[in-house]
């Protein structure tokens, strides 16, 4: 009998405070999926790129849905949060201003970590 084969997840959320619910989806599906035991990397792009920032998800609010500081922390803490490159130039965001742990980086390790096996990949 062959071993199941661990699947990992790759989420990348294109939008911020300019589409809360679905920048809170993405959030909230990262961070679900971690409490489930998958490994996740979470891709900040666009408006959401701002996240990356100390103070800027403890700003965010959205009715009933979690906190997005701390759906970030249980991210950060157990998975890979990464700022699109051309998406952190935009918005003049370089590596001394990101929280600890976020990493930025450009389509071709986005690509990578997509498309590798037993990855599954959601935009939001």
């Amino acid at each position: 009998m062959l071993a199941a084969m661990a699947r990992s997840l790759v989420v990348k959320v294109t939008a911020g405070a300019d589409a809360p619910e679905r920048c809170a989806q993405a959030f909230t599906v990262a961070a679900t999926a971690i409490a489930s035991g998958v490994d996740v990397s979470l891709w900040l792009t666009g408006e959401s790129s701002w996240f990356a920032l100390p103070g800027r998800a403890a700003d965010f609010e959205l009715p009933h849905s979690p906190p997005l500081a701390e759906l970030l922390h249980v991210i950060l803490t157990s998975g890979r949060v990464t700022v699109c490159t051309q998406c952190a130039a935009r918005r003049e965001i370089t590596e001394s201003d990101l929280l600890p742990g976020v990493r930025i980086a450009g389509a071709a390790v986005f690509v990578e970590e997509a498309m590798a096996d037993g990855v599954q990949a959601l935009v939001y």
